[in-house]
């Protein structure tokens, strides 16, 4: 499937487990939200991911991707040590910049 850089970027932090380089893929002032929660800004998105990588070792399979504009949605398999594992997810993001500039998770 293609998909645009910072998507893959996305991925790619995400099965390295890196944290940082995760938060790197968002604009300064993203906005993620998942779980019930909002997260804003990078600082608060390095710290919700660091959080969810130490917790859960999520493991994500991408199945589908569709893009219209600035906007993408991601459908994955994720799979990982928390309760009903695995769940098939939608990554819904916003781009700025070549940035995702706001992710919302659903199922």
């Amino acid at each position: 499937m293609e998909l645009p850089q910072v998507v893959s970027r996305f991925i790619e932090t995400q099965h390295n487990c890196d944290s940082k380089a995760f938060a790197d893929c968002f604009t300064e002032s993203a906005t993620v939200h998942d779980e019930g929660k909002t997260h804003n800004g990078k600082q608060e998105i390095h710290q919700w991911i660091q959080h969810a990588m130490d917790a859960y070792k999520s493991e994500l399979e991408p199945l589908n991707y569709e893009q219209t504009g600035s906007s993408g949605v991601l459908t994955a398999n994720i799979s990982g040590t928390f309760p009903g594992s695995p769940v098939k997810l939608n990554f819904n993001f916003g781009f700025k910049d070549n940035l995702i500039d706001s992710l919302n998770v659903t199922e």
